[in-house]
């Protein structure tokens, strides 16, 4: 199983220099959680990093604008998928932002896992 990861933030240098300056300044109203649990302020989280590489599962980590580019679709982000036709959404926007730490993320992904 595939699964794509889709951040609600669109790709490109000024757009992550935007998004640095608002995780430091106003990390409370930034609207992306899946990037505040799997990334730092410069890189990416070293634990996300470990669980992905040790994850037996496929992943896709796509921004906003480039999922939607590529995929000729959208959702409420962030978001994770099954890549399927049609794409399944596994983890939507609500549940993502009811996490409160990056294990809570972990440990949903390995359900998923299981499955």
């Amino acid at each position: 199983m595939k699964l794509i990861f889709v951040y609600n933030a669109d790709s490109g240098f000024m757009n992550s220099m935007l998004d640095i300056g608002h995780k430091i300044v106003a990390p409370e109203t930034y609207s992306c959680n899946l990037c505040q649990m799997t990334f730092d302020t410069f890189s990416e989280n070293k634990k996300w990093k470990d669980f992905k590489e040790s994850s037996t599962l496929e992943m896709e980590f796509l921004h906003r604008d480039e999922f939607e580019e590529n995929y000729k679709t959208s959702f409420d982000y962030p978001l994770v998928l099954k890549e399927a036709d049609p794409l399944e959404p596994l983890i939507d926007k609500k549940r993502l932002d009811s996490f409160k730490d990056l294990d809570e993320l972990i440990d949903a992904v390995r359900e998923l896992e299981k499955n």
